[in-house]
């Protein structure tokens, strides 16, 4: 049975439920976008726990109402009935109390959020642009897997049909939960396109991770942004290349430059370019306020060195692991097929374990 500390949790978390329905159904919070934003979003955090505790309390009145007409019972019949409603009923309430504690884990903050990735060539030249694609790829065919939507913000090609860097958007309830363990160093085992002796290289390239956040949540004041226009060089047509429509944006106190000329429009490369701005400086303020934060991101983005990696994808021996969990793969193909699930969901299992834990202690 739960403890009194965790009961009062929950009952907490009722009234808490019942007095955001009360403020949803109030004009005044439908009235501001920002309130009604924060007030929903909590109202879907606290829904699915609610409705858990509620169904334990109903089983915890059955398991009550069973013993007591065990304790009645004055026929066989009776007895049968009652024991077996007492282990149907204990039963549920063992599981229901794990789903309760996995529900009162501290939520992520930037659950529910479209995820910005951008993924960039790192060691080993031309090879490490072609892995790169592979991964840019991977993560496609893994939205599509999810059904996510994938909308790219920029891409950067480079000479063999790599990237040199690509930005793009995933939009989905749960793509945050699993695309937040993808930042840091990947690295690839094979032999190169561009290797004529058959010789196998190590190349890596970085994927960067970061929330996507509205115009409300970060503010970015004008005079702190230096925009320059300039002619897009990359592929895109004729009138690409033949006006400035290219926009680089520096934000002057952080000195972060994001860079967008994919789009034919000025004004949408502008705005694009605001997008990933935006995902950037809140996750540095994001760092700024919780140091253990900071110490995940930091080993996320590295220098993109071979000594830094979280994940190696060795093709002679078909071989996925993932360095942070020890948990290897031998479904290479199926991996960057979209089946990034293999890997994703142990890293999943063991956050989980590790905030159980932390929350018994």
């Amino acid at each position: 049975m739960l403890d009194t500390g965790v009961a009062d949790r929950l009952t907490s978390a009722g009234e808490e439920f019942r007095e955001l329905e009360a403020r949803l159904a109030d004009p005044a919070t439908h009235a501001d976008p920002a309130t009604l934003r924060t007030v929903s979003q909590r109202y879907r955090e606290l829904e699915p726990l609610v409705a858990a505790w509620t169904t334990y309390r109903g089983r915890a009145d059955d398991l009550d109402a069973a013993r007591e007409l065990l304790a009645g019972a004055t026929s066989p019949d009776d007895r049968e009935l009652a024991e077996t409603e007492i282990a149907e009923a204990d039963a549920d309430l063992v599981r229901l109390e794990a789903e309760l504690r996995e529900l009162l884990l501290p939520r992520d903050p930037n659950a529910g959020r479209a995820v910005i990735m951008e993924i960039r060539g790192a060691e080993g030249g031309e090879e490490a642009n072609l892995f790169a694609r592979d991964l840019y790829d991977m993560y496609v065919a893994y939205a599509g897997v999810h059904r996510w939507k994938v909308e790219t913000l920029s891409l950067d090609p480079s000479d063999l049909g790599g990237v040199n860097q690509v930005t793009f958007v995933v939009r989905g309830d749960d793509a945050w939960q699993h695309l937040k363990f993808e930042g840091g160093p990947h690295r690839v085992q094979r032999v190169p396109v561009t290797e004529s002796q058959g010789r196998v290289h190590t190349s890596s390239a970085t994927v960067a991770v970061l929330p996507e956040v509205d115009e409300v949540e970060v503010s970015i004041d004008d005079r702190d942004l230096e925009i320059d226009v300039y002619r897009s060089s990359g592929a895109g047509g004729q009138h690409v290349n033949t006006t400035d429509s290219a926009v680089r944006i520096t934000h002057i106190p952080s000195g972060i430059v994001v860079t967008m000329q994919d789009e034919r429009s000025q004004l949408q490369n502008r705005a694009r370019a605001m997008q990933v701005l935006r995902a950037r400086l809140y996750e540095r303020a994001q760092r700024e306020r919780d140091a253990e934060l900071s110490e995940e991101r930091r080993s996320q983005l590295g220098g993109g060195g071979r000594s830094e990696k979280i994940r190696t994808y060795n093709y002679k021996e078909s071989r996925v692991t993932d360095h942070r969990i020890g948990v290897t793969v031998y479904r290479l193909d199926d991996v960057l097929g979209g089946q990034l699930d293999l890997v994703v969901e142990p890293l999943l299992h063991d956050e989980r374990a590790r905030q159980l834990a932390d929350s018994s202690s």
